[in-house]
């Protein structure tokens, strides 16, 4: 059996057809490793002293972001969710921040809140739930370990697709091109048939 150099225009190719072959196999393992349910109902309070639920976002899709204000890592992701929502929110996307408080530590209330959204300049409902009322609505047991932070994709439909940082999450979602790629499927979906 003989075998021939690769040429180098070939060669010039490569790593674009590696980093596809990449993300194809992610939004793989994304797929296969969550199975779309449907989300329970969950509200946040907002700053203005309203509460939000959940299930006022249906016909778009959500990205909800679980996370802590002290968290470094967190507010990146924060960050990118307010940068996808300028640039998507107008094709139906619909990120919400959720915030809660470390263990350990006295309830804060979501205080920090609203000095944190002016800093940071964001523009999507950010609010404050319990810990009790997070590990409620994401099935965190006591034992299980709590990553931050959790990004739960919610479809047009209210079905869950994607989750990152919990048992068989995928933490390729905190990844902003492959979150692009898998909002733009999720966009490019049918709104549900409204009942008459």
């Amino acid at each position: 059996m003989f075998s021939r150099p690769i040429s180098k225009h070939c060669m010039r190719f490569m790593p674009k057809i590696v980093s596809l072959f990449l993300a194809v196999t992610v939004a793989v393992s994304v797929l296969a490793t969550s199975v779309a349910r449907k989300s329970p109902e969950f509200t946040i309070a907002v700053p203005s002293g309203k509460n939000l639920p959940l299930s006022s976002f249906k016909g778009k899709v959500v990205v909800m972001e679980f996370f802590f204000i002290q968290s470094n890592h967190c507010i990146r992701v924060a960050k990118l969710l307010n940068k996808l929502n300028a640039e998507l929110g107008t094709q139906g996307l619909q990120p919400i921040g959720v915030v809660f408080d470390p263990p350990n530590m006295r309830e804060s209330g979501g205080q920090m809140v609203p000095p944190m959204v002016d800093y940071f300049k964001l523009t999507y409902p950010i609010g404050y739930s319990t810990k009790a009322e997070v590990d409620s609505y994401l099935g965190r047991k006591d034992k299980d370990i709590l990553n931050i932070p959790q990004i739960v994709v919610i479809d047009r439909a209210g079905m869950i697709r994607a989750v990152s940082g919990a048992a068989g999450g995928d933490p390729a979602l905190e990844d902003e091109s492959f979150l692009r790629t898998f909002l733009d499927g999720l966009l490019k979906e049918k709104p549900p048939a409204t009942a008459k």
